[in-house]
């Protein structure tokens, strides 16, 4: 690819992206139209209905956004919807779910809409990704979507469908990506299943060879291996704040930085290295997370959570609270239905399965290298969108 001019407008509603392939470089500016012009809508078929519209894959999920969820199948008889627009692109069939409230339900808040000769199906799709409907603009909905504006350059010169063709491999390779995650994490899932004795038994399935004849595990209440929420004299003056939304699948998603004179009067839970803490909101979503400082600053949870500190192994109490039969007793005790909870009484109460030390160490090893792993993977699949959405931007004209 070759940069061009910084200059994306040369005249009057006519544009050129920063990148073009070199192919391209020398070739007649784009034309600009909205999308209404681009497209003809198509009576949905009969059999279109409001329910199952996620139905034993029959179309392919490639990406789901803030703005937008979005996917395609190539059956277009076999398209089922629950109320989402439905937008065709010649061979292509996409999901579009703008932000906030879908459609309508049933067929009648469907749009299904075809391009026409002057633009390919799929560079159109692409665009429609890389310039999404602002949230305060939602309510609109498909009124907005025919207002949007796509700069295009001519169909015949192949410009359209080399960017589609590069943007929709990248599709394919972050597809193949997201296979390897969930492979990674269903062989986890297996691995506790295996690792940790199933309800009402003290002996796991799988045992590592040296605690094959080794006694059978000891169950304990949850207070008897950890600490729950030990007390802090004094919170600092400065630190991270983490909040229910902090964390999601193991992972500090960010650092908030706060004084304590503006802190919440949730933030109580003072962290030292190797504290476990447990999401007492909706626990089965496990969003849990265990402390090992990267830097030197103080971290202090909300009291949404519980704060455990273990006696023995933190990584293997950690792995153990991601066990699903210790969820579903976690369930079990949780009072609401919008917004289960448990409180640290009922949490300090629940019986666990443990064995010594050294077997305890062996699980935890196992179990977290393979989330590191699963984090690894997670990690190549966002680089691999950032790098999609900078040739977005330069392949695309910006109309600013």
């Amino acid at each position: 690819m070759s940069n061009t001019s910084t200059s994306s407008v040369r005249a009057k509603n006519k544009l050129v992206p920063k990148l073009r392939f070199p192919k391209f470089v020398n070739d007649s500016e784009w034309e600009n139209e909205k999308v209404e012009n681009l497209i003809s809508t198509i009576i949905p078929p009969k059999k279109l209905t409001s329910s199952n519209y996620l139905q034993n894959g029959k179309y392919h999920i490639i990406d789901q956004s803030q703005n937008y969820y979005c996917g395609w199948t190539n059956d277009e008889e076999a398209i089922i919807s629950n109320g989402f627009p439905l937008i065709i692109f010649g061979d292509h069939t996409c999901i579009l779910k703008l932000v906030g409230e879908p459609f309508a339900q049933g067929a009648d808040g469907i749009k299904i809409l075809k391009s026409n000769d002057s633009i390919e199906p799929e560079f159109l799709f692409q665009y429609l990704l890389s310039n999404p409907v602002k949230q305060e603009e939602y309510k609109r909905h498909f009124s907005i979507l025919k207002e949007k504006v796509v700069a295009y350059p001519n169909i015949k010169t192949g410009e359209q469908q080399k960017i589609a063709d590069c943007l929709s491999s990248l599709d394919d390779l972050i597809t193949a990506e997201k296979q390897k995650l969930e492979a990674l994490k269903t062989h986890k899932k297996g691995l506790m299943q295996n690792l940790f004795p199933a309800e009402a038994e003290t002996v796991p399935r799988l045992r590592f060879k040296e605690f094959e004849n080794s006694r059978e595990w000891e169950e304990k209440r949850l207070d008897e291996i950890c600490v729950v929420n030990p007390s802090s004299d004094n919170l600092p003056e400065q630190f991270i704040y983490i909040d229910l939304e902090s964390v999601e699948d193991g992972v500090l998603l960010q650092k908030k930085h706060m004084s304590l004179a503006d802190a919440p009067s949730r933030a109580q839970r003072l962290l030292n290295s190797g504290d476990v803490i447990f999401q007492m909101v909706r626990p089965y979503q496990k969003n849990n997370f265990i402390f090992y400082p990267d830097d030197d600053l103080n971290y202090v949870a909300s009291t949404g959570y519980a704060q455990l500190r273990a006696y023995e192994s933190e990584m293997y109490l950690y792995q153990y609270l991601h066990n699903q039969n210790f969820v579903k007793k976690v369930l079990a005790k949780c009072t609401g239905s919008n917004y289960p909870a448990i409180n640290s009484n009922q949490l300090s109460e629940i019986l666990i399965v443990i064995p010594k030390p050294d077997e305890q160490q062996k699980i935890a090893d196992c179990l977290s290298s393979s989330d590191g792993l699963i984090i690894s993977q997670s990690q190549k699949i966002e680089t691999l969108k950032e790098h999609k959405k900078g040739l977005m931007k330069g392949l695309f004209p910006n109309f600013e």
